[in-house]
């Protein structure tokens, strides 16, 4: 399956920004354990590329594992490097630019009409509407979807369960999720927590 497969199945990415590498290790393989696929590890995370060179060892080559907050194109090849296979970024530049020539899946940070159209061009998987409560949440995507009623969506910021199912009305393809899913799990918080809130989201994703 490929990545823009992946993220039509599967409808939810899962966001994590940890204090503690150790425990945002420990996040990812329960939310890989849980059934949720597509997961993100952000950049700016406590050493989030031993966190991705880890789970990626443990998880196997099959696993969607992805580097987030790629604002270079140092930061795209770190990323490869430590065994991410999707790329995901808060906006247009030079990280996007170096994931797409080493062909790579890329999530790509856009919120403006001109943005999408410059991400387009680059022949990105799939877009990333940041931040999108910021902007107008449903209405805001729906809004965009007007004049680019085929390309994939998907919000990012301000999404929990009940927002989840709102932006899906509103034609996203997948939602991602950070803060309301992970919770403290990756600064050492409960994962027994984690694993509730992650078939909660499964079922809304599921729907």
């Amino acid at each position: 399956m490929d990545f823009s497969e992946a993220l039509r199945t599967e409808r939810l990415v899962v966001i994590i920004r940890g204090r503690e590498a150790e425990a945002s290790f420990r996040t990812v393989m329960a939310l890989a354990e849980a059934g949720l696929p597509l997961i993100e590890v952000s950049l700016g995370g406590r050493e989030a590329l031993k966190v991705i060179r880890r789970a990626r060892a443990e998880l196997g080559d099959a696993a969607w594992l992805g580097a987030g907050t790629v604002l270079t194109g140092h930061d795209a090849r770190c990323a490869a490097e430590a065994g991410a296979n999707l790329i995901v970024t808060p906006g247009l530049g030079a990280g996007l630019e170096e994931s797409v020539r080493q062909g790579l899946p890329t999530l790509a940070g856009v919120l403006t009409p001109s943005e999408v159209i410059a991400a387009e061009a680059l022949g990105v998987s799939a877009l990333k509407l940041f931040p999108a409560s910021a902007a107008g949440g449903p209405e805001y995507l729906r809004a965009l979807r007007g004049p680019f009623p085929e390309v994939p969506f998907v919000p990012v910021g301000g999404v929990d369960t009940g927002m989840a199912q709102a932006y899906f009305d509103a034609g996203a393809v997948a939602v991602g999720v950070g803060s309301s899913l992970v919770g403290d799990a990756a600064d050492g918080g409960d994962l027994d927590e984690l694993r509730k809130r992650a078939a909660e989201f499964k079922a809304v994703c599921a729907g």
